[in-house]
């Protein structure tokens, strides 16, 4: 068991914290003792079913981009052909480049995943934002009305070098009201995701390996079937 307020591990049935003395919850809101949830950050991030996924959306990943770059090719080179505007190999030229540019974002893609890092950080803020942009309305080239929308962000700090990073949702607050300022966090490398180190008190888990929204009752996402992190 965890100390809520400090994270101080805790050996016995104490009600109240030997570190900073806060006073403890030894139930978690009413669930059974078979539904509890652990106060701290899981062990199962280290199950393989993560490696697998993260292995299969690369794979994935490379080959939609594979598909979009043969059509582009193929899509060309029949323009080229059928055309007046412009002949081969210019045309063929141009479904080259444009194939080319599918395949690196696929290989970016998969490079920063892999870069990423784990590490631990706080939510130090969250705030709701009325904004508005331009959109089109694929009617016309100057056709486009007004959208307007809420952005809901919560702020989260690095602990060691103090960056910060915003997850931002438009017009769902779901993600708002998951975390509270003061929450203790980990970015998964990897996945690029984040789990709350007190989830004890949650009705709601995000998976994190493809972000959908479970039940904290699910040991697995309904999705894609990896571990929760609970």
């Amino acid at each position: 068991m965890y100390c809520t307020k400090c994270g101080s591990e805790l050996k016995g049935n104490e009600s109240f914290c030997t570190e900073c003395g806060a006073p403890l919850q030894t139930k978690s809101s009413g669930r059974s003792a078979s539904m509890q949830v652990k106060i701290g950050y899981s062990d199962r991030i280290s199950d393989p079913a993560f490696s697998k996924y993260l292995k299969n959306t690369s794979r994935w990943s490379f080959i939609f981009s594979l598909i979009l770059a043969l059509i582009a090719i193929i899509g060309f080179y029949i323009y080229g052909e059928t055309s007046n505007e412009m002949d081969n190999p210019q045309a063929l030229y141009i479904g080259f480049g444009i194939a080319g540019m599918f395949l690196l974002i696929s290989l970016y893609s998969t490079l920063s995943r892999k870069r990423s890092k784990t590490w631990d950080g706080v939510v130090v803020d969250k705030e709701i934002m009325k904004k508005s942009r331009q959109q089109s309305t694929g009617s016309g080239k100057n056709d486009y009305y007004i959208h307007y929308y809420t952005e809901y962000s919560v702020t989260i700090r690095e602990d060691k070098s103090g960056k910060t990073h915003k997850l931002t949702a438009e017009d769902d607050d779901t993600q708002y009201n998951y975390y509270n300022i003061g929450d203790k966090v980990r970015h998964h490398g990897g996945l690029n995701s984040y789990e709350k180190y007190d989830k004890s008190n949650d009705d709601i888990i995000f998976c994190n390996a493809c972000a959908t929204l479970c039940d904290i009752k699910d040991d697995t996402c309904w999705r894609c079937s990896t571990p929760l992190l609970k």
